[in-house]
């Protein structure tokens, strides 16, 4: 059975999104920008935040432990803001702190539904 995707968004610092690049290099998970590349343009006192879309589970791969694909908008030392993609241990995610409080968890969810 597939576990159920949470639908929240995390904040994370700079030191966190770096951790959790290098856990998924780390897995070899397939959706992940360098570590290094992520050191050089990441802003250092910036927030980044993740957006779990869909479970990723690798059946060619059974050595690779089950994923949540999180979508991400990061913040560069420019200022700018880019999209990317992290694959993320579930148990990882579950320890990021909330971000969002019950009654937007809600909105969020009901909104998400009736698309």
């Amino acid at each position: 059975m597939t576990p159920t995707l949470p639908r929240t968004i995390r904040a994370v610092d700079t030191a966190q999104m770096l951790d959790l690049a290098q856990e998924a290099a780390m897995h070899g998970f397939s959706q992940r920008l360098p570590v290094d590349w992520l050191r050089e343009h990441l802003a250092a006192e910036a927030t980044h935040y993740l957006f779990p879309t869909l479970v990723q589970r690798l059946t060619h791969r059974p050595e690779v432990p089950l994923q949540w694909r999180c979508q991400q908008l990061l913040t560069v030392s420019t200022g700018e803001q880019i999209w990317g993609l992290l694959d993320v241990l579930p148990d990882t995610f579950d320890k990021i702190p909330e971000t969002l409080d019950t009654a937007s968890k809600k909105t969020s969810s009901t909104a998400s539904s009736k698309q």
